[in-house]
């Protein structure tokens, strides 16, 4: 399996799998069958913009805009790499 390119592949979410907040849990998880994926400090934010219309590039650009501060360049394209071999993005 390659690796897509980031300047084109646009992530959405498996068919399989839910974004949703959880009020017991106090995060964002992902729901998947008999699995459930908490998700704690940034990955929210990632995930909430892997819809199928951003490319990876564009999603490190806005959350570069929006967190100037923190190491996005470094941190999202693996942690979508991480999520797309777990099957949890397309």
């Amino acid at each position: 399996m390659t690796t897509p390119d980031p300047d084109r592949w646009c992530p959405r979410p498996a068919p399989a799998v839910l974004f949703r907040h959880d009020r017991a849990r106090g995060n964002h998880v992902l729901l998947m069958p008999e699995r459930v994926v908490v998700l704690t400090g940034s990955a929210r934010h990632v995930v909430e913009l892997c819809d199928g219309t951003r490319t990876v590039a564009r999603i490190t650009e806005e959350l570069r805009e929006r967190f100037p501060q923190a190491p996005v360049d470094t941190e999202v394209g693996p942690f979508v790499e991480r999520m797309r071999k777990e099957g949890w993005i397309r």
